[in-house]
């Protein structure tokens, strides 16, 4: 998805914020946010980070220096070389959509990072830490553990559909598209009570401090 594509279709579906979040990788959070700054939607720079488990965490983060610092530390713990007739070409792309390189490291692979170490290293950047898609059969917290260890210390859970909240209580749940195709992105969404779309708000809002809080759009 080129960035201006993902800004074009986030606008056409009414979001304020999205949070870019490629797979152990943040090399195109710049190119989305600068296609973005010029029709007020908003853009949150993260990762979903893959564990040794394979089970997938998201990182947002508030500042783009923890982000690069992140994201140089999971690149230390990822092996392997990206086929792109298997799983396509990683491109690195401005805010023109033009691209300027490609990222030849196995993003889809799993880092050597344990989930305590992935979520360590999150909150050591200043980030959010968030299980991701915690409902499905594959690559979630759940699906390869069984159970999510609160001693994991996450700042909330996310869910694909706003039907799985047999969770709620325990976590702070948020719902999102986890869009990987320009039609998915918005199908799924969580309305914040913010003063503004920045992860310091968000953080605020999982923790229901100061009025912010979560509010599910159904």
């Amino acid at each position: 998805m080129a960035p201006s594509r993902v800004v074009r279709e986030a606008k056409e579906r009414g979001l304020d914020v999205i949070a870019i979040c490629d797979h152990n990788s943040a090399e195109n959070v710049v190119a989305v946010r600068g296609a973005a700054a010029k029709v007020g939607l908003a853009v949150i720079g993260g990762m979903e980070i893959t564990s040794r488990e394979e089970a997938h965490v998201l990182g947002l983060f508030p500042a783009d220096s923890g982000l690069v610092a992140a994201q140089n530390l999971v690149y230390a713990h990822l092996a392997g070389e990206n086929d792109p007739d298997t799983f396509g070409e990683q491109l690195v792309m401005d805010k023109q959509d033009k691209v300027i390189g490609q990222n030849r490291r196995l993003l889809i692979g799993a880092t050597d990072l344990t989930l305590e170490e992935v979520v360590r290293t999150i909150h050591e950047f200043g980030g959010i830490a968030i299980a991701s898609h915690v409902d499905r059969p594959s690559f979630s917290v759940v699906s390869q553990l069984g159970f999510i260890p609160q001693e994991l210390g996450l700042d909330g859970v996310e869910v694909s559909s706003w039907n799985a909240l047999p969770l709620r209580g325990e976590w702070p749940v948020i719902c999102s598209s986890d869009a990987h195709r320009p039609a998915e992105i918005g199908t799924e969404y969580t309305c914040f009570l913010i003063e503004a779309p920045t992860v310091s708000e968000i953080r605020m809002a999982l923790t229901q401090i100061d009025g912010r809080r979560i509010l599910m759009h159904q």
